[in-house]
């Protein structure tokens, strides 16, 4: 059973007889995602969000305006910061702000705007104040509604009310709504995946593709030894050792910050990251990472007591293993499959036979030996998809591949093959994270102290799809060549210029769009990533029978 607060925001009271899933995402599990919808709300209100004017007591009668009125309602159960309180004559009016226009409908003010407003107007009677009416200003057309507190309105506030509070306490998520085109403007539709959570349980056949495809904001790299990342007026500046500005890029349009090397951070850049939820993500000079620092601690508390209980039971670990791994294993033969011009038979048969047996296992250790042994078929073939290469005078490299070696790669590919897991498992500890769940409890991969165990779980099945095709780009299209690579005492490593370029097609990769499996939509791999880890949370929290894995055809 969840934890609820004593008093209820009332603009919750409207989120709930809006969409009661969207109200129990946002106050329960404390999920929020903005879109131009939610933008535009909050440049609406920044007026009245400004306290302004003093509200007068009950019994005074001279007139009076005061914005942005916080007030408690003990009895009702709610608090509410009202826009604006405008009194006179010893009656008192709350006036809500919108955006928009009036509605199509009698009276010009949707259903879940009234009970605000009247939830206001109870929360004001409660505190002493008679109350008859409230209004609803729309910008669009700058026109005020008049909305009466009349029985019948008080009556579905206080159900709704009601409702609401016996909603969060019942610790289960309401289903979604049933092909709403409410859905289409929600900034969390995303996050509800109200379609894909009906079609995985076979109650719709087609789902529609509401979030955006892509992601706006843009990764940083900072990969310049010596640098400093700042920031002033909310805008990223990166200067040079010699103080010289480098690079600067506006916060609002940053999705993550990922620092290369010897590069320093100031405390007031990492402060405002941190408020701003944008990760910064810590990798040792040759790629390796280290971890990374973002904001508060997501909210959802009900997503990670389901990850932790789930991870104490061997069954569900074992059934998420099975899907992780022979994902990975058919996503590795169809690599082979497209890019290798002659596939050997018996690897592909091998995998084939392996990805049975994986289905099949009985515990994790030998779904762990599986999975090894079609790794290890995988990387006898993964060398044939390379171009071959030409050797060159100036290095004792040649691009070719004789086996996967690691900690540290001795040779240019496994070199770039641990620099790409490097990045993928960066940004999937930073997905885990921004979902809610905890990055180092996993299923597969068991706890291990400083590895994010969820993050090697979700990763598997895309590492040929994602890292491995973008180094064999890298290669066969001359991203890099043997001449990018140096031998150190820690192995091989990707000089500085070209690990930029490989950075860059990585980026392009996950920003590249690709079909859905499962929902026939297209959205980007950066986007599969956030749509699999909140699918893993509606399996967890008992929404869909089965965590769906992604394999491509």
């Amino acid at each position: 059973m969840s934890d609820v607060p004593e008093l209820i925001p009332v603009r919750m009271i409207n989120e709930f007889v809006y969409c009661p899933r969207l109200f129990y995402l946002e106050w329960v599990q404390g999920e929020w995602a903005d879109n131009a919808h939610t933008e535009d709300g909050r440049f609406v209100h920044r007026r009245v969000d400004k306290k302004g004017g003093r509200i007068a007591e009950p019994e005074d009668e001279a007139p009076f305006s005061a914005r942005s009125v916080s007030i408690s309602a003990p009895i009702l159960g709610v608090s509410a910061k009202i826009d604006l309180v405008e009194g006179e004559g010893g009656e008192v009016s709350p006036v809500e702000y919108k955006r928009g226009s009036p509605a199509p409908v009698p009276g010009g003010v949707w259903d879940p705007e009234r009970v605000q407003v009247c939830a206001q107007a109870l929360a004001l009677r409660e505190n002493g104040y008679s109350v008859s009416r409230g209004f609803v200003y729309f910008r669009t057309t700058r026109e005020k509604i008049e909305v009466p507190i009349d029985q019948e309105l008080v009556t579905r506030t206080l159900n709704a009310i009601w409702d609401a509070r016996a909603s969060a306490l019942a610790g289960e998520i309401p289903p979604p709504l049933h092909g709403s085109p409410k859905c289409a403007g929600c900034s969390l539709n995303g996050i509800c995946l109200p379609d894909e959570v009906r079609f995985l349980t076979a109650e719709l056949d087609e789902v529609r593709l509401l979030q955006p495809a892509r992601d706006d904001a843009v990764p940083v790299y900072l990969q310049t030894q010596g640098a400093k990342l700042g920031i002033s007026n909310e805008v990223l500046c990166v200067r040079g050792t010699d103080g010289k500005k480098i690079q600067e890029i506006r916060l609002g349009e940053v999705s993550q910050v990922n620092i290369m090397g010897n590069v320093s951070v100031t405390t007031p850049a990492m402060r405002e990251l941190a408020t701003k939820k944008v990760p910064l993500s810590f990798f040792s000079f040759g790629g390796w990472f280290y971890g990374r620092l973002d904001g508060a601690h997501h909210k959802n508390v009900e997503l990670r007591r389901a990850q932790y209980r789930s991870a104490d039971m061997p069954g569900v670990c074992l059934a998420l293993a099975k899907r992780f791994v022979t994902a990975k294993v058919a996503n590795s033969r169809t690599l082979l499959r497209r890019n290798h011009p002659e596939a050997p038979r018996a690897v592909l048969e091998g995998m084939d036979e392996l990805k049975q047996s994986a289905m099949e296992a009985n515990d994790l250790a030998a779904l762990l030996g599986l999975e090894g042994s079609a790794a290890r078929l995988y990387f006898s073939a993964f060398g044939g998809m390379l171009k071959p290469s030409t050797p060159d005078d100036a290095t004792d490299f040649e691009m070719n591949f004789d086996g996967r070696n690691r900690r540290p790669p001795l040779d240019p590919v496994n070199s770039l093959l641990s620099f790409t897991y490097a990045l993928l498992t960066k940004d999937w500890t930073n997905t885990v994270g921004s979902v809610g769940f905890e990055p180092f409890l996993g299923f597969y991969h068991q706890p291990r102290y400083g590895r994010p165990s969820l993050a090697l779980d979700l990763m598997e099945e895309f590492r040929p799809l994602i890292a491995d095709s973008v180094v064999l780009t890298a290669i066969n299209t001359g991203i890099v060549t043997a001449t990018d690579f140096v031998r150190t005492q820690l192995g091989v490593s990707i000089k500085d210029p070209a690990r930029k370029r490989v950075v860059q097609a990585y980026e392009r990769r996950m920003d590249q769009l690709v079909t859905h499996p499962v929902f026939d939509y297209r959205i980007s791999y950066r986007r599969v990533l956030e749509v699999q880890a909140r699918l893993l949370g509606r399996f967890l929290l008992g929404e869909i029978p089965t965590y769906p894995s992604f394999t491509t055809r």
